[in-house]
C-alpha cells in the first residue's frame, strides 16, 4: 500500500471535483469503519487510505462523528434505492416481494462494509447515531408496506390495512435485518438462496393473507385478547 501512496499524493488531489472528492473519502471511511469499528477507526487511517491530507479529511466532512453519520446516510441511500429499482411492480404479488428481497441481498452481498456500517457499527454505536438507523429502518417499512397494500388484497383504508400492512412490513424488516447480519458470518452462502429461505418462512404467511386465510388462537384461551389480525371476527368457541 505504501509504494502506491506517492502517485496518489503526488496527482494534485485538489484538482478533482468536490463530490468525486468526497465519495473517494467516504469510500475509504466505510472500509475502515466496517474493518475496524466507529470507536478503533482512526482518521489517520482513514485519510490514508483515501490518499489526501488530514486537514482536507477534516475540510471536506467534518469530525469523525460527522463522517460516520454522512457514511450511514449514504449507505443507506444506496441500499435503499437498489430495492426501489430491484422490485418488478408490474408482476403478481410474490415475485415482487421475492424481486425486492433479491435485490435486499443482493446488495448486502456485494457490499458487506455498508452492510457493517448500516447494521453492526451504527446499531451498537446508539447515541446520535440511533436516529440515523431509524430513519432507515423507518423506510425499509414504508417501502415493504407500500408494496403490501399495492399487491395484495388487503384493506386499503388508513386504519385497516396501512396498520396491517406497516405491522407485516417491520417483521420481515426486521427478519431481514437479522437474516443479513447472520450473512456477514457465513459469506459461503449463495445470496438467492438466502432471500429464497426468507421469501419462503415469509411468503407461506402473506400468501395466505392475500387470499384473505386468517388463523385465529382459540378465543377460550385468551378471551381478553383482541386476536383480529385480518378484519374478520374469530368465531365463538
Amino acid at each position: 500500500m505504501h509504494a502506491e501512496q506517492p502517485a496518489v499524493r503526488t496527482g494534485r488531489a485538489k484538482r478533482l471535483p468536490r463530490a468525486v472528492r468526497e465519495r473517494q473519502i467516504m469510500d475509504a471511511a466505510v472500509e475502515v469503519f466496517s474493518r475496524l469499528g466507529f470507536h478503533a477507526a482512526s482518521m489517520d487511517e482513514i485519510s490514508e487510505v483515501a490518499g489526501i491530507s488530514k486537514p482536507m479529511l477534516y475540510a471536506y466532512l467534518g469530525s469523525k462523528e460527522e463522517l460516520f453519520a454522512t457514511c450511514i446516510r449514504r449507505e443507506a441511500t444506496r441500499m435503499m434505492e437498489a430495492i426501489a429499482h430491484g422490485v418488478e411492480p408490474d408482476q403478481p404479488p410474490d415475485v415482487q416481494l421475492w424481486s425486492g428481497l433479491r435485490a435486499f441481498f443482493g446488495f448486502v452481498g456485494e457490499n458487506r462494509a455498508s452492510w457493517q456500517v448500516l447494521h453492526r457499527q451504527a446499531s451498537s454505536q446508539g447515541g446520535p447515531f440511533a436516529e440515523e438507523l431509524a430513519d432507515l429502518r423507518g423506510r425499509a417499512i414504508g417501502l415493504v408496506a407500500a408494496l403490501l397494500l399495492h399487491s395484495s388484497g388487503f384493506p386499503d383504508g388508513p386504519r385497516d390495512g396501512g396498520k396491517e400492512a406497516e405491522s407485516l412490513a417491520a417483521a420481515l424488516v426486521g427478519a431481514g435485518e437479522s437474516l443479513a447480519d447472520w450473512w456477514l458470518d457465513n459469506p459461503e452462502e449463495p445470496a438467492g438462496v438466502v432471500a429464497a429461505r426468507l421469501m419462503n418462512l415469509v411468503w407461506m404467511g402473506f400468501g395466505d393473507l392475500v387470499a384473505g386465510n386468517v388463523w385465529h388462537p382459540p378465543s377460550r384461551r385468551a378471551p381478553e385478547v383482541d386476536t383480529d389480525i385480518g378484519g374478520s371476527t374469530p368465531p365463538a368457541g
